[in-house]
């Protein structure tokens, strides 16, 4: 049994969340990054993103409380026992998605992403991007609206609603998934190895203008793209016992 008893509270700006943090804060303490076991994180999937990328350094483990739509990275909002709830949690570990893009003016963007690295197309025109793995092309053009890449803790987010496969958690695999495809029409992506370098190149890149998308986190008019998963660093996030994450991956296979 984890003895995570020192939160430190880190809330999204609405404002049940900035509510309930000081409620949580007069009941458990009020404690900072240099005497705290756990984060907790109140917000939606898209602040706890957020602070999993801005604390990853801390390698703290991240408990969090859905104060936003979807919570699909959160867990219900009932503060009863939290404590008590944290410790018997069960916890999953994520390697996050490291980027790097090179621009048409030949500038240099880097960034990671625990979910996916996508693609986009900026215009009317369909982009054109060509595929290597590992150093070998495997897709010379791909006529599409664009292209992701997701981690199996990805796999339910944008790769699901592009049609993608949903990943196992625990699975040593990534997910790489187009997006509305013109040609090849009837490729349906791949599942790849997570220890694989994947590249893509946008062909005619000023014509038909890319950007990419680590998460939240844009650059535009792109001419290339490199990904691979990160083999140092580690998230850990906790789940309340009766509602894990391989139990709502699983749920999420049985929807219709």
């Amino acid at each position: 049994m984890m003895n995570l008893d020192k939160p430190i509270f880190l809330a999204s700006d609405s404002n049940d969340a900035v509510s309930q943090k000081k409620e949580l804060e007069e009941k458990y303490g009020k404690n900072d990054f240099s005497n705290s076991n756990v984060i907790v994180v109140l917000g939606g999937d898209g602040f706890m993103l957020e602070t999993i990328k801005s604390s990853m350094d801390k390698q703290l483990p991240i408990f969090g409380l859905n104060y936003g739509s979807v919570g699909f990275l959160m867990n219900s909002s009932n503060d009863n026992d939290l404590i008590n709830r944290i410790n018997q949690s069960q916890s999953i570990k994520i390697s996050p998605l490291m980027m790097k893009a090179i621009s048409i003016d030949g500038s240099i963007h880097k960034a990671i992403a625990i979910n996916e690295v996508s693609l986009l197309r900026e215009t009317h025109q369909a982009s054109k991007i060509k595929i290597s793995v590992d150093g070998k092309v495997r897709l010379d053009e791909l006529i599409c609206d664009g292209v992701l890449i997701s981690t199996p803790s990805g796999s339910t987010a944008y790769n699901l609603s592009a049609h993608g496969p949903i990943l196992p958690i625990n699975a040593d695999v990534l997910a790489l998934t187009p997006i509305s495809a013109f040609r090849p029409r009837r490729w349906k992506g791949a599942i790849l190895n997570n220890q694989s370098n994947i590249k893509f190149d946008v062909i005619e890149s000023k014509k038909r203008p890319v950007s990419v998308v680590a998460d939240s986190t844009e650059f535009r008019d792109i001419s290339s793209v490199e990904v691979h998963q990160s083999e140092q660093q580690i998230v850990e996030l906790l789940f309340d016992e009766d509602h894990s994450f391989d139990e709502r991956i699983l749920n999420e296979q049985f929807k219709f």
